[in-house]
């Protein structure tokens, strides 16, 4: 099985990022690797090339994926109006696992 490992987008807080490394998820967040202010497609260059699951917030980040039809190696999108920050790490965390 591949472990997953994710990329979290300058939309994440970085409080998801650091819940999921406390339980031992391989995450990263944009600014921790030195990609704040990259273009959305900057950013999934780089994540494809580490083979890294995008996580955004971004409705917009979706569209563009659907509309130019962009390869990734996944993409998690969590709404953080309907969920807390435990509630999102706890449900990657369940993806994760799986």
């Amino acid at each position: 099985m591949t472990e997953i490992r994710i990329y979290a987008d300058e939309d994440v807080n970085i409080a998801i990022i650091e819940g999921l490394k406390r339980r031992g998820i391989q995450a990263y967040s944009c600014k921790e690797v030195g990609n704040i202010g990259l273009t959305d497609e900057e950013q999934i260059k780089y994540a494809n090339s580490k083979k890294l699951v995008i996580l955004t917030h971004d409705t917009n980040f979706l569209r563009m994926f659907h509309e130019k039809r962009l390869s990734h190696s996944g993409i998690i999108f969590v709404s953080q109006n309907k969920l807390g920050v435990g509630d999102i790490i706890r449900k990657i965390e369940f993806l994760v696992i799986l």
